[in-house]
This record gives structure tokens, sequence and C-alpha cells, in this order.
């Protein structure tokens, strides 16, 4: 029982022949113009950008801080151990106390 379609023609077409179809219904086809996506405008003010990106850090390094502590005691003292203790040191509560001017003469 023979796989594959069934020749259109009298004989199955060979690889080129096959390819130069393919080519000729490509160049037939009309491509859509591309879609672009706008992201989504930020209309967050800074000073709650900076708390947001603060609270993102914070809870980042939370989350390193049980990493680095469910490290098993054979593993502590390579290099991963050393960036996530790093991390885990930084002091990013004098992040947290800055408080921010409000500008345009609201200060």
């Amino acid at each position: 029982m023979p796989r594959g379609r069934r020749p259109e023609g009298s004989h199955a077409l060979s690889d080129a022949e096959r390819q130069a179809r393919y080519r000729a219904r490509q160049r037939n086809h009309k491509a859509s113009p591309p879609v672009h996506y706008r992201r989504p405008v930020d209309r967050r003010s800074r000073p709650q950008r900076w708390r947001d990106a603060v609270a993102e850090l914070l809870a980042l390094q939370a989350d390193y801080a049980s990493w680095c502590e469910a490290l098993p005691e054979n593993l502590r003292d390579n290099a991963t151990a050393q960036a996530l203790q790093t991390i885990v040191d930084l002091d990013l509560d004098a992040l947290n106390d800055i408080e921010l001017p409000r500008g345009y003469g609201r200060d």
C-alpha cells in the first residue's frame, strides 16, 4: 500500500518541481502587513512607581533569602551561595524609608 498523496499529473513531482510550485504559490500570496501593538501607557506617578519598585526589590530579596537558607551545607561555599548572601546582606530598608519630593511646589 503506497503512502502519501496521489500525483496530480501523470507522474510524481520531483523535489525541484515541488519547490518551484511552492515558491510560485508564496509569490502569489499577498502577505498581510505586520501588526504592531502599542505598550499600554504607565499612568502611575513617579513616587508610586518608586514605591512599587522598592516593594518588588524587597519581595525578591525575601525570596533570595529563603533560597539561601534552603541550600544544603555542601553548597554553602559555592559562587551561587555567595551571590545569594550578597543580595541578602543589602540594606534595602533605607530605600523604603526615602521620602520623595512631590514636586511643582507641593513639597
